[in-house]
């Protein structure tokens, strides 16, 4: 199904399969091209990259990677699949969210990446991106900087688009030897971590079997991930002789998990969430996934009372108020999402993504008065998450509206520079430097974007 994205910015990234060496163990469709184009979609969501990174917390620890480091992309895809690509950048398919049962199974699946991560392994698949890099497209999906309709950034799905040219790089892809490297390297991750590989086990043998089916009917991880019968078994093994193979997930993270899968239906599946979650449904998770399947529905008159009521029960959660915040400015209601998006930013002050929503909404008014606050959430934003062209587009207008001309350029450069657009870099960078103070902040980087464009190889 696809998203009701009303008034979204929209940005598409086509891909076309690409024939591969040996090692990838895939045959190209032999239909014509046009059949083989393919989007690949991204959602941002401020809930589920958090729950992402805290599962993957202990891993990357263990692992000796700085969690910080690594770019997690949520791949609007109903596959099961993940991958790495350009070294330290995560993609995770909200099929692969969907479809785990428990914490544990996507817990291992992420050991297992970081695993491609630390071995510095890339890849190359039927659904691999021609003509791009992974630096191009996580700047289109940072670039959206917003959620679903009304293109801030936050709860739920933002459908990422294209237009921006690609760095012309194709991917290796996984071999059987890296495989067994990646699974031996998460196992060891994992015990350190002291969390069991049972997840990763039940997940590979739901695979099991699968390099025997014709390639359009295997699970994209299977296409992406060479699986063979010794790789099951030398994790089975690893299992049956851990010490923590009989250790449970904490009651946070299943609890987080069924929030996470049930936002994910309301987002994306929203009729097929207000039949499984019912008006009788007591727990949070249900109740959480069909308020949010009744916002995408329409019907804000049935769904704020539901966040209303959640909001209640655990006034201290950030994500709660974000989704109050969305429903109220995505329904043209901008002075009201006011304040739950600034309770949110007041929990989670981290989040470049909170503090964009509120900043989006706050420059929606089209009161003057809150442009300085709105630009101390944009800052931090920008500085937590650079290559937002978003966020430096919400910025530029802050400036414009104060009629700040030199700033305005400078934030111009910064967005098309995010964007990968040298040649509209260059020109407002070079603006910005005729017209602000030399030596000023913004005129050294408005001349340190100047240079760089210089020295990119020409496409």
């Amino acid at each position: 199904m696809t998203l009701r994205l009303p008034r979204k910015l929209v940005v598409k990234i086509r891909i076309l399969a690409a024939a591969f060496s040996a090692l990838a163990l895939v045959v190209v469709s032999a239909a014509p091209a046009e059949a083989q184009q393919r989007r690949l979609q991204f959602i941002r969501d401020a809930e589920i990259e958090h729950i992402i990174r805290t599962y993957a917390g202990p891993i990357f620890e263990a692992s000796g990677i700085n969690g910080d480091s690594v770019e997690i992309a949520l791949v609007k895809d109903s596959s099961l699949n993940a991958f790495v690509a350009g070294g330290m950048n995560l993609f995770i398919h909200t099929g692969l969210l969907q479809e785990s049962e428990n914490p544990d199974e996507l817990i291992g699946v992420i050991a297992h990446e970081i695993g491609h991560i630390a071995g510095g392994h890339l890849i190359r698949t039927q659904e691999a991106m021609e003509g791009a890099s992974a630096q191009a497209i996580l700047s289109a999906l940072l670039g959206i900087g917003a959620a679903l309709a009304t293109g801030e950034a936050g709860a739920g799905a933002a459908i990422l688009g294209g237009g921006q040219e690609m760095a012309r790089r194709s991917y290796l892809a996984y071999s059987r030897a890296q495989e067994s490297t990646a699974d031996q390297a998460a196992l060891g991750y994992m015990d350190q971590a002291g969390v069991s590989a049972r997840g990763l086990l039940n997940f590979l043998e739901k695979l099991a079997g699968q390099d025997l089916r014709p390639t359009d009917r295997q699970d994209a991880f299977v296409r992406t991930h060479p699986l063979t019968q010794d790789r099951i078994e030398s994790v089975r093994y690893h299992v049956e002789h851990s010490r923590v193979s009989d250790r449970k997930a904490p009651a946070e993270f299943v609890e987080m998990h069924a929030r996470m899968k049930a936002k994910l239906m309301g987002f994306i599946q929203p009729q097929i969430a207000l039949h499984r979650y019912r008006d009788s449904d007591t727990e949070v998770a249900p109740r959480y996934g069909r308020a949010i399947a009744l916002y995408q529905r329409g019907d804000i008159r049935q769904a704020l009372p539901l966040i209303d009521q959640l909001i209640k029960e655990e006034p201290d959660n950030p994500f709660f108020h974000e989704l109050k915040g969305q429903v109220l400015l995505e329904n043209s209601r901008v002075a009201e999402s006011i304040a739950p998006y600034r309770k949110a930013v007041e929990l989670l002050p981290d989040s470049a993504l909170l503090r964009s929503s509120l900043a989006h909404a706050l420059v929606e008014t089209n009161d003057d008065s809150l442009l300085d606050e709105a630009l101390k959430h944009l800052k931090a934003a920008a500085a937590k998450e650079p290559r937002t062209p978003f966020t430096w587009r919400l910025i530029a207008t802050v400036y414009g509206r104060e009629n700040q001309q030199g700033m305005l350029s400078y934030a111009l450069a910064e967005e098309a520079m995010a964007r990968g657009d040298r040649a509209v870099a260059r020109f407002h960078a070079e603006k910005a430097e005729n017209q602000l103070p030399a030596g000023s902040p913004g005129w050294i980087r408005a001349q340190d974007i100047r240079t760089a464009t210089e020295r990119l190889p020409t496409r």
